[in-house]
Formats: C-alpha cells, structure tokens, sequence
C-alpha cells in the first residue's frame, strides 16, 4: 500500500510503498478513507517528540472496516470507524477511574517502534500514535476505533478524533462550561475553533477568541466567538477590562508558554484556565504564584478527557443537527501526493485543517 514516510525529522515526507500486516488477535484493517494534517504531527515531524524512523505519522483519520482479526465481534467489513489517539484497555486502574484518554496499557497503545504492524523491505515502520493514517490503510486494535452512523460524511468524521475530540471534550470534561459564562480561547486553529464551537454548544455567554492572524479572528465567529482579540502585549489587561473582571474560563490551544501564562492573567477570581496544547518535554511555564490565593485554577487536558464510544457518536449527532461546524473546519480536501504542500498552508496559516481524501471517502 502507499503511505507517506517520515524517514528524516525535519524533512519532507516521501511516498513509499510499504507492506501491512494481516490483522491479528483483536485488531482490525480499514480501508482509509480521510486523515486531517494536524500541528501534533508537525511536532513530531520538526522532531519535539522522537520515535524510531522510518514512520507513518496521521492520527485524525476515518475509513471503512475491511477485516477484522480474532476476536472482533462488533465490527463488520464495510462500517464507517472514526480512529481515535486515545486507544483504551478498559482495565486499568486509569480507565476504571474513567480516564481512558491516560490510559498506559502498552498492549493496547503501544509506543512508536514496538508495534509490527507495518514494514518496508523486511524492516519495520514506526506506527506513530497507535493508527498511522498518512497511508491507504491502518491496522490497529480495535479500541482505537468507533463506529459511526453510515449517513456521516468522512471526510468531515476524521476531524472527530483529535481536533474536535479534543478542543470540545476541554470545554464540557475538563472546564465544565457553564451557559452564560465568559469564555476567552487563545489560538484559533482546529483544536482552537472547536472549543470555540464547544463553548457556544454548552450556552457561554461570550467567547472571546484570540489570535495573532486577522483572518482566524473573522473565521472564528463562524465557530461561535462574539468577539475577537489580535494578540499583543497587552491581551490579557484587554480582556479584563472588557470583561469587567476577567473570564471564567479560558483556554491554551497552542502549545506555548507565554500563552498559557496570557490564559492564566485574564482569568477572575475563582476562574480557570485548562491547557489543551502540546508542548515539548521540559517546557516550563511561570504564573503568579499569588494569583492562587484567589482560587485561580490551572489545570491540563489529555485529548479533551475523552470518552471515544460515548463522545465521537454524540458528537455525529451535534454535526447533523447542525450544532458542530465542521464544514467550515475543512478548509482544503487534497491527495495523500500533497502531503507537503498542505503542511506548508498550516505553516503560512492560510488553512483550518487540510483533508487527506482516499477513494474510500466517498464509499
């Protein structure tokens, strides 16, 4: 099959035809139908996360079941399945607590290298965040799947394993919006503007995004925002001032710390700001240590606290009521040959979310 190979950090990828396993004890091959480019892979790729090369990166990924290993009963050939990152075991002391997203079971999630699932020449591809979709078919376990309703378009259920996951689990998990409150959003990429999305679904009575690109500002309020805010040094006092006091709940989606402390500044007196962002190993961060004294929260987010089986169906039925903007999250549908150019549209900040799309989306 071809896939696109990450065989140098910081270079482009290349397509290679690479070989796939036969689906093993509880696990599933499925036909690729849609992969979002996300920025976690471009960390990955830049190396802020190393894992054995060559790999197959892409984790926001939709498709249709095409065989299932032993084991495997609820599934059939020709479902649709969103893949999800956070692969569960369902037994462990993280998942019986109903953290599945922190779930550590490496024989279910396994770490980059271990997996033997893909290869090239007799020697084996890192499957990087337990799916590898930047490829014509995945092999995984059958936790990292969920099965969707047949009339969901796919190209637009791929965002629902990791953006939106993620950007709508931190607002009704992590923060627990509550309708009416004040709700400021720092960064308005995918995982940005599905929080935003989040926040208007869960009734906050004004969401401030806050950006640095005009353009993500206007294209946000499509998402829910009733105000933007360009970013400069002075955001936080802004927001503060236009709020009377400061937000409720306020919202990291970068992965940079001189926005998570911004996030921490414009909070009120008992507020709290949840961290969705990726960051490199041994990123620091400095908050006002007396800030704490009036009941300031910092808190983190694992891909939103997700629950897959329970949240990626509620979410489906949010997107056909016309309650979760996802049509305006796809900003281009490319070829899995334009890989490269659609990571350099994220990196120019032309785009939302660029859409791998494989013969199977329209199946």
């Amino acid at each position: 099959m071809k896939a696109a190979l990450l065989e140098a950090y910081g270079e482009p990828f290349v397509i290679r035809d690479i070989d796939i396993a036969a689906p093993g004890p509880g696990e599933v091959l499925v036909r690729t139908a849609a992969v979002g480019l996300c920025h976690s892979d471009w960390h990955y790729v830049q190396g802020m996360r190393k894992f054995p090369l060559p790999g197959v990166l892409g984790h926001e990924v939709s498709g249709i079941v095409e065989a299932l290993g032993p084991g495997v009963h609820d599934l059939k050939p020709g479902d649709p399945v969103v893949g999800a990152l956070a692969v569960f075991c369902g037994a462990c002391r993280q998942c019986l607590g109903g953290r599945f997203a922190l779930c550590g079971d490496t024989t279910v999630k396994q770490p980059p290298g271990q997996a033997r699932r893909l290869s090239r020449g007799g020697q084996p591809v890192s499957q990087v965040f337990n799916l590898s979709g930047f490829a014509e078919k995945l092999l995984v376990h059958r936790n990292a799947l969920v099965k969707i309703r047949d009339d969901m378009p796919l190209d637009r259920a791929a965002l629902l394993g990791c953006a939106v996951i993620t950007g709508t689990g931190a607002v009704f998990r992590n923060a627990q919006v509550m309708p009416g409150s004040t709700v400021a959003v720092v960064g308005c990429g995918g995982v940005g503007l599905s929080t935003i999305n989040g926040a208007r679904i869960a009734g906050a009575g004004r969401v401030i995004a806050v950006d640095t690109v005009p353009a993500k500002l206007e294209l946000a309020r499509r998402f829910g925002a009733t105000d933007g805010v360009l970013a400069d040094a002075d955001t936080a006092a802004r927001i503060v001032e236009m709020t009377q006091g400061g937000v409720e709940y306020s919202f990291e989606c970068i992965g940079n710390p001189a926005s998570v402390e911004l996030c921490f500044r414009m909070l009120q007196p008992g507020g709290t700001a949840t961290i969705v962002g990726l960051f490199a190993p041994g990123t620091k961060v400095a908050v006002e240590a007396s800030e704490f004294f009036l009941e300031k929260k910092l808190r983190g987010s694992a891909l939103g606290s997700a629950r897959i089986r329970e949240d990626v169906p509620r979410l489906v039925e949010l997107y056909l009521q016309g309650r979760l903007n996802l049509d305006d999250l796809v900003s281009r549908r490319i070829r899995l040959d334009d890989i490269n150019e659609g990571f350099a549209a994220m990196g120019r900040g032309d785009v939302a979310r660029s859409v791998i799309v494989f013969d199977a989306a329209g199946a």
